[in-house]
């Protein structure tokens, strides 16, 4: 079934992984399971705990991997999808939350798996205000000012609390097998939504530039209403008086799939294209 895109308004008020990257993948350990996985420190929050390749994804595998209820256990805050790509994901406060292809929101149950994700204890290392953002560019140049000053060789997660004048977001119909490339999903299958003088949480993860075989670098963004009923993955934003509260994470684990799909992949293919048309919301 092909799903007409369409906008709806709601009129509410060279660098080494210096970090400590640790790549495992499961199906070449002994006894390896997704569910069980544990960081090298499992009592260091100071990990952006990562589901998957975003390039895996964006090839089409969408089959969950790890349980919503042991993501929980890796961090607080974060965002991804979930299996068959039913939705985008928003973690906030330890909730799990999807923004369905409506644009509606709901809680997750713990035994709903993910195929995609990153997420991460939310500790402030630094807190400010944003004053005057009149679109995307001007988010993603503010907080770039601020990483600056941090080292921008570094993982970041930024929650923005606020009254947004603007915001404009999008989700997606959920897949069936063969499941297509992202790219070609989004062509059909995703709906933009566009929501005015709304009070709301924008969740971010910014990747470094060598992080670029693994997830898209620069900023990636979900949003969530003050009331929970209405989100998901923003490419607009209109907004003053916000509040940050940045997170700078030194340390990078990753959980690999053991999939057919996902081992037959040549990941050596450059995905770059399709990597922007998915992150801006392009057709």
């Amino acid at each position: 079934m092909k799903h007409v895109t369409y906008l709806k308004k709601l009129n509410t008020n060279a660098l080494s992984l210096a970090t400590a990257v640790a790549l495992v993948v499961c199906g070449f350990t002994t006894g390896c399971s997704s569910q069980n996985i544990q960081p090298a420190d499992s009592a260091n929050r100071e990990v952006i705990n990562q589901v998957s390749l975003l390039q895996g994804l964006t090839f089409g595998d969408y089959n969950g991997s790890v349980k919503v209820g042991r993501l929980k256990q890796l961090g607080d805050t974060g965002i991804g999808t979930f299996d068959s790509l039913n939705g985008e994901l928003i973690m906030l406060d330890g909730v799990v939350y999807r923004a369905r292809y409506d644009g509606a929101i709901e809680v997750v149950d713990n035994e709903e798996t993910v195929p995609f994700a990153n997420v991460t204890f939310l500790d402030a290392d630094k807190t400010f205000e944003l004053n005057s953002l009149n679109n995307i560019g001007d988010l993603k140049t503010e907080l770039n000012k601020k990483i600056k000053e941090s080292g921008d060789n570094r993982f970041y997660v930024v929650r923005i609390d606020g009254t947004f004048d603007k915001i404009g977001y999008r989700s997606e119909y959920a897949q069936k097998k063969p499941y297509k490339p992202l790219a070609k999903v989004m062509e059909t299958d995703q709906t933009f939504f566009e929501n005015k003088n709304v009070k709301g949480t924008v969740v971010g993860l910014y990747c470094p530039e060598y992080m670029g075989d693994l997830n898209a670098v620069g900023w990636h963004f979900h949003f969530i209403t003050a009331d929970k009923k209405a989100g998901g993955h923003v490419f607009e934003v209109n907004a003053k008086n916000l509040t940050v509260t940045m997170d700078r994470t030194d340390n990078f684990f990753m959980i690999l799939p053991d999939n057919e799909m996902f081992n037959s992949f040549d990941l050596t293919i450059d995905q770059s294209e399709d990597i922007k048309k998915v992150e801006t919301g392009e057709k």
